[in-house]
């Protein structure tokens, strides 16, 4: 409910800032488009349109048992729906957490004998109440969350009946799946804008993507409370050897080609700059780690691993926990700063190497000098030391575009496509925007790079098999 609320404030502010701007957005308003936090599961009562459980949001791990129990229980253990849906049994899916749901909360089993539970992601929720909630809203969710859910086949993008059917989950409580730019529904009375269309919806990292216009070939990295990196695979579902998940990219409109990805999900990444000001109060604002990190020109030998719930991409290990390893007397809070940054940019790198490895040469476009670059975006790029970092690590160029926000950008692309707004081609034809990015080259010695690299693994391996330390 509190999401729903603030999406009703968002809205006003939105409309009340482009009038201020001078735009009449009675008459100019075509459509609108919704972009979200992807894995998060509602379930809600029909009758009601009141949800049945708090949310259980994407980094949750409550689930860990029941994902142990079914990798146990399944030919095929931790990959045996990979085929179907290209993800792992893990805590991050919304399967598990539905399963959670209906085994645990009363109230959520009630609701489905009786045919009144509706189950969504974050999009399905906010859709149904923006086209009318109890009042006849419709329960759809688009092809890039439904990816996320581990119940829908990538080849048909229907949900994979031979999936329901073992993990016993009842068909009639999914919503319907649509593409990523087509005209949804329009916005009921009792909205501040009723009549418009909602022509626009996809998963954030899907929006991002659209919004930094990957072409085939090329990949965007997304720094938030975790991390995610896309390369865009084309019309080819590529299978992962190296700890990806295989999803899908964008469908752009009904008839539309289906574009895939490989993905890279990093649980912590700002996540961690928040427990350094929250937990152990070393900055006093997410902006001060800059300052701080800038008075020493390396980590001293100190390397940090955000495994604070677990490892996802490449590794996927809920057993492992955070270190911070290398400690001397010589540590100082700015070493610790520094190592939290290069912990970002270290678990990039890992996903990096990996999309390379399944992607192979021919599935990365490169630049007229033979470089790969990685497009940026997210709160935390404006953090220039951190971009630094990255392209060192990577040894390739990163490209920060002018507008840092590509998510809700890509949200707008697809909104405005449906309606004729603009076309795919303008969305595509990036090279205006492109001379106002900021590119960051690498100027790290290659031995040195090599050298903080296998520091890194040996730190990763060091996280490993915490789960059970004792309180």
């Amino acid at each position: 409910m509190e999401i729903v609320e603030s999406v009703k404030v968002c809205l006003s502010k939105a409309i009340d800032k482009a009038t201020a701007d001078g735009y009449n957005v009675d008459k100019g308003l075509k459509g609108i488009g919704i972009t979200n936090q992807r894995e998060t599961t509602v379930v809600w009562s029909k009758s009601s349109g009141l949800a049945l459980y708090n949310a259980i949001v994407w980094m949750d791990v409550r689930t860990s048992s029941i994902c142990r129990k079914l990798e146990k229980e399944l030919s095929g253990g931790k990959t045996h729906f990979i085929e179907s849906c290209g993800l792992p049994i893990s805590t991050y899916f919304s399967a598990l957490k539905l399963l959670w749901l209906l085994e645990n909360v009363d109230a959520v089993k009630e609701a489905v004998n009786k045919g009144d539970a509706l189950f969504g992601t974050i999009d399905s929720w906010l859709i149904w109440n923006l086209t009318g909630g109890v009042n006849n809203g419709l329960h759809v969710t688009d092809v890039s969350n439904a990816s996320r859910t581990m119940l829908m086949n990538l080849k048909t993008l229907n949900w994979d009946e031979k999936t329901l059917e073992t993990l016993k989950i009842p068909k009639n409580i999914l919503p319907k799946i649509v593409s990523n730019a087509e005209v949804i529904g329009t916005i009921a009375k009792g909205w501040v804008i009723p009549g418009v269309p909602i022509s626009g919806c996809l998963g954030d990292q899907h929006a991002a993507m659209l919004g930094q216009s990957c072409k085939k070939g090329e990949a965007k990295s997304t720094y938030g409370t975790g991390a995610f990196i896309l390369l865009n695979t084309g019309e080819q579902v590529i299978k992962s050897n190296h700890g990806l998940l295989t999803t899908l990219a964008f469908k752009l409109g009904k008839d539309a080609p289906t574009n895939y990805a490989l993905e890279g999900s990093i649980a912590i990444a700002g996540a961690a700059v928040q427990w350094l000001r929250d937990s152990l109060g070393i900055i006093s604002s997410a902006n001060e780690i800059e300052e701080l990190a800038v008075k020493v020109d390396s980590t001293g030998g100190v390397y940090f691993v955000p495994a604070f719930n677990g490892l996802f991409a490449p590794w996927w290990r809920d057993d492992a926990r955070g270190v911070l390893i290398g400690i001397t007397r010589f540590t100082n809070k700015s070493h610790i700063a520094r190592a939290v940054l290069e912990s970002m940019c270290f678990q990039v790198k890992d996903v990096l190497d990996s999309m390379h490895k399944d992607a192979g040469e021919k599935g990365e476009k490169k630049n007229e000098k033979g470089q790969f670059l990685l497009r940026v975006d997210g709160g935390a790029t404006v953090n220039n030391t951190l971009m630094q970092i990255q392209a060192d690590l990577l040894g390739n160029p990163v490209v920060r575009p002018a507008d840092i926000e590509t998510t809700a950008l890509g949200a707008a692309y697809a909104a405005g496509l449906a309606v004729g707004v603009w076309t795919e081609a303008e969305i595509f034809s990036n090279g205006e925007r492109l001379k106002k990015d900021t590119t960051f080259n690498p100027v790290l010695d290659e031995d040195v790079r090599k050298k903080k690299v296998a520091s890194w693994c040996k730190a990763v391996e060091r996280t490993f098999d915490l789960a059970d330390l004792s309180l």
